[in-house]
């Protein structure tokens, strides 16, 4: 086991080395990191292999370092900021979903009906499709230290991006193995799915943020903010394990959830240096989180890669892009927001694999054939997409004019 931490360990160096090298070339340095973790994972390097992969102690490790990359999320969450734009952003997100959904799950569904394949595999397709990986689109935020509309619209809208996404996905995955005969998903878990993040991250938070209002040292404030994330972290992995016996919370939700809860409640004065000092976890929280990324990624299945894969990169753009576009317009959004929103949304292997794992669990039980089908066009797909869009991403809050010279 020692020698597994010690790999993973010495990625993670090589990836923020690599990353640095790929922001001298103007690049964004989670190209890098990405990259790192498809060249050193099991499917070429082999540095990680799939052992240590399966490894309960990585999978742990990767949980709490979603939590902790999630706090860059919920800082920015401060509801006095959100009361003139709140329905806003749920507007937009709203519509960039449910129309990449419907749209992806359109497209499908006249593919497969002229390929004779079954029709209803394209809502799983869409599906998968609408859901967005906040963590790549906000590293590029951390980075490059964007501020404007587009950013302030993209920070809150990748939370409610993925409860929506979460919501859709199950309740799709558990109608279609019902009808079908395979095993259908309850929807007191799909309801605890998406709720459980939320009341603990925020429980958490308010029970930390009371306890750090009195706490006048700098350094122990900091010691207990880590402490009480941790906490929030633990917490989603018991149930994980004990309850659920698979990891289905959303692990970036809670960190989000739990520093939403402290910035609202403790003074701005307080939480802005104990950030301040947080911003070195942060930057290794992403790197390990986009790494983990790189790492399921079987680069061999571009060279395999055909019409399906194709079709669900363009299909998801436009209903990504399109989606965000008309959301804008219908809730009146700046013209930046309406125009190159969209674009920053590109980026989610991690949740489509997340995704495509339990789609391909299900429907195993139904065809076989059909979970083939699901796993190479989406892998494939997530390979190719994601180098691309975080570059289309970067160019994205540039277009915008977040990026500072």
């Amino acid at each position: 086991m020692i020698v597994q931490i010690l790999c993973v360990f010495a990625i993670v160096c090589i990836a923020t080395v690599v990353g640095r090298l790929a922001a001298k070339v103007k690049l964004p340095a989670i190209l890098g990191w990405l990259v790192t973790g498809v060249v050193f994972g099991p499917y070429l390097a082999q540095v990680v292999n799939a052992e240590i992969l399966d490894a309960q102690w990585y999978k742990i490790t990767v949980k709490a370092f979603e939590c902790l990359a999630g706090v860059m999320i919920g800082k920015e969450i401060l509801f006095k900021k959100l009361a003139k734009t709140g329905k806003q952003i749920v507007g937009i997100t709203f519509v960039q979903s449910i129309g990449t959904f419907i749209f992806v799950s359109l497209v499908f569904g006249i593919v497969f009906w002229l390929s004779g394949i079954p029709i209803y595999l394209g809502l799983i397709f869409g599906g998968i499709a609408l859901a967005t990986a906040p963590a790549p689109a906000l590293s590029i935020v951390n980075e490059y230290h964007t501020s404007g509309p587009v950013t302030q619209t993209l920070i809150p809208l990748a939370a409610i991006d993925d409860v929506i996404g979460v919501a859709v996905f199950f309740t799709v995955i558990s109608v279609i193995a019902s009808v079908k005969g395979g095993a259908a998903t309850s929807p007191l878990i799909i309801i605890a799915s998406v709720c459980l993040p939320f009341v603990i991250g925020i429980g958490i938070g308010a029970l930390a943020s009371i306890v750090l209002k009195r706490i006048k040292h700098r350094y122990m404030s900091f010691a207990l903010l880590l402490c009480f994330l941790v906490l929030s972290a633990a917490i989603g992995i018991v149930i994980d394990l004990f309850v659920f016996h698979a990891y289905r919370l959303n692990y970036i939700l809670i960190g989000m959830a739990f520093s939403a809860t402290l910035v609202n409640m403790v003074p701005e004065e307080k939480t802005e240096p104990l950030f301040a000092q947080y911003q070195g976890i942060l930057n290794l929280s992403l790197v390990l989180v986009i790494v983990n990324l790189g790492m399921p990624l079987d680069y061999r299945l571009i060279a395999g890669a055909g019409l399906f894969t194709a079709v669900y990169i363009l299909s998801r753009a436009v209903g990504k892009i399109g989606g965000a576009y008309l959301g804008g317009k219908l809730t009146k959004a700046p013209h930046t927001v309406t125009k190159f929103l969209g674009f920053t949304l590109l980026p989610h292997s991690g949740v489509s694999l997340v995704f495509t794992g339990i789609a391909a669990s299900t429907l195993n039980g139904i065809d076989p054939s059909l979970a083939t089908i699901v796993q190479g066009t989406i892998v494939a797909a997530a390979i190719i997409n994601e180098v691309i869009a975080v570059i289309i991403a970067k160019y994205a809050f540039q277009w915008a004019g977040e990026i500072k010279q």
